[in-house]
């Protein structure tokens, strides 16, 4: 088992910045989440640990080894690829021995390694079949049974859930979480799914651009967004965003949003008095606007009228898309609301999970 670090890593393309001064230190037996959209650099970190694209600067170590001219055979990982990367003319219990037979390790060593991984993975039935003889779901545990055998410091992941259905997204979801648990290694994960990092990792790395954004426990990602774009990419949906101006009356401060006018509770007050009079950005998540009927005891309480544009019934809740004045927001909301689109509807803010955020910089202005 083995940690993971990455210090001060560069990848360049030409004149392109793939990945800009990247710090990480992943512990051993963590399981980290790299999140971000297309094009942020997820990717090409993950296939810099695995050996598959050359450093440009800086320096990744596995354990106490500097891995940067070793080669991807040497590395001591194993990583498990979108597209399965099976051979279509091996059987799988070939596809999962073929790693050790070329290591030649001997034949009884394989066969237990095998069957092992295979009872682990619930493919032991299949191992006579070929790839082409089954599902997406079951191609998916023969890639990951491949890794498994070979038994690696630290386990790579890149995307490996994409091409499954909804419903075996969440399946296989919570089988790689199991497995981290059952064999306690290091697993280093790459998703665009904000859903699949937030329910997978023990630390989330969000990235864009190149850059790391944040890494934080999903928790506090969610909770304590260093930045508009940490904001808005975790939670689903994410993240309601309004142009705003703090002031102060009658001694309480509020945001003014223009159609709006929520108060800041007195507790957060003192941390907010330096923006007074001053343009921000203010962010309230959709779980955070109640219709006032059935808003949750025990919150600051912010009123604020709306008109429904569209309602989607969840089944366990309903999506509002509202209106205030020209702002559209999302509100996720009680099933016993009845809303009608063009209807105007009382609502409440918990201004306890209010944020804000500096226009310019898009950092944080929260105290923590």
């Amino acid at each position: 088992m083995a940690s993971v670090t990455y210090e001060h890593v560069y990848k360049r393309f030409g004149d392109v910045i793939a990945v800009n001064d990247l710090n990480i230190e992943i512990a051993d037996k963590e399981f980290l989440v790299f999140v971000g959209p297309s094009g942020c650099g997820k990717t090409t970190s993950l296939r810099l640990l695995a050996g598959l694209e050359e450093i440009s600067d800086g320096r990744i170590l596995i354990g106490d080894r500097v891995v940067n001219d070793v080669p991807p055979k040497d590395r001591d990982i194993a990583m498990v690829f979108q597209s399965y990367a099976l051979y279509p003319h091996m059987s799988v219990y070939d596809n999962m021995a073929f790693g050790l037979k070329l290591r030649k390790v001997p034949k009884a060593e394989i066969d237990k390694k095998v069957k092992e991984a295979a009872e682990i993975l619930g493919i032991g039935q299949f191992l006579d079949r070929k790839p082409k003889q089954l599902s997406g779901g079951q191609r998916q545990r023969v890639a990951v049974g491949r890794a498994i055998v070979r038994n690696p410091k630290v386990f790579l992941f890149d995307e490996p859930l994409s091409n499954l259905d909804a419903k075996l997204r969440v399946q296989t979801r919570a089988e790689i979480s199991k497995l981290h648990q059952r064999l306690g290694t290091t697993f280093i994960y790459v998703t665009h799914d904000q859903v699949e990092a937030m329910t997978m990792a023990s630390r989330i790395a969000v990235m864009k651009d190149g850059i790391l954004q944040q890494i934080d426990t999903p928790q506090n990602l969610y909770d304590h967004p260093s930045n508009v774009f940490v904001a808005g990419f975790i939670g689903s949906p994410s993240m309601n965003f309004f142009e705003a101006t703090v002031v102060e009356q009658d001694g309480k401060l509020y945001v003014d949003g223009g159609s709006f006018k929520v108060n800041i509770p007195e507790n957060k007050k003192a941390d907010y008095m330096p923006q007074k009079g001053k343009k921000v950005v203010f962010g309230i998540r959709p779980e955070d606007i109640y219709a006032a009927q059935y808003a949750a005891p025990g919150i600051n309480p912010a009123p604020v009228k709306a008109d429904v544009d569209v309602s989607e019934l969840m089944g366990n809740e309903i999506f509002l898309y509202l209106l205030s004045g020209n702002k559209s927001f999302i509100a996720r909301v009680d099933p016993r609301t009845h809303a009608r689109p063009g209807e105007t509807l009382d609502l409440v803010m918990n201004m306890d999970n209010m944020h804000l955020f500096d226009p310019q910089t898009e950092k944080t202005l929260d105290v923590i």
